[in-house]
């Protein structure tokens, strides 16, 4: 590799490390020339395919895009930018091990949708009324009565339900086990 402070090409790894997780090698390098040193980064490279639209166009996958309405989705909510970190390594990597050339845009918000579910009922719906094009209130209700539907995620977090339990109040159960537990904590009797 040519040393990017003078251009020599004999440069030298000297350190390499795991990073990201174990997706990528970074290695440490110098230059036999100037002594300088420098880290590059190795990565599998995957292709990411391109998306097909609702009018059959195709488009590059584009992750700032993908980045940028999810985190529109978690806006105001207690999620951490670690949580959305995770998100999108997952979906890329899904994305990634596919292995096809072309699919369906509709394909990536179903996985979107079904990751944001995991982490919290806001965001999904949230997100949901912008993929899905909701146009009046009725289609928020619609989704909110198929979300209640659906098994709970097995990796959701500990939070409160924002959807009502079958008798219409909200989810008061859970509530009272989060003070219980919290109680609990405290070393105090329940």
């Amino acid at each position: 590799m040519h040393c990017p402070f003078c251009g020599h090409d004999e440069t030298k790894v000297i350190d390499s490390r795991l990073a990201a997780e174990g997706r990528q090698i970074r290695r440490r390098r110098e230059c036999g020339a100037c002594q300088e040193r420098f880290s590059t980064f190795e990565t599998a490279e995957l292709v990411l395919p391109r998306l097909i639209k609702r009018d059959d166009t195709r488009e590059p996958f584009d992750e700032a895009k993908l980045r940028s309405g999810i985190v529109r989705s978690f806006e105001k909510r207690p999620v951490s930018a670690e949580a959305v970190e995770g998100i999108m390594s997952r979906l890329i990597h899904k994305l990634q091990t596919l292995g096809e050339r072309e699919i369906p845009a509709r394909q990536v918000g179903e996985m979107v949708m079904e990751e944001l579910r995991a982490v919290d009922e806001v965001a999904y719906v949230r997100f949901a009324s912008v993929y899905r094009s909701f146009q009046d209130v009725t289609e928020f209700e619609e989704e909110i009565r198929r979300l209640q539907q659906m098994p709970s995620p097995a990796t959701k977090r500990d939070q409160l339900s924002l959807l009502p339990d079958d008798k219409g109040q909200k989810n008061k159960k859970n509530q009272s086990n989060n003070q219980n537990n919290n109680q609990n904590k405290d070393g105090k009797k329940s």
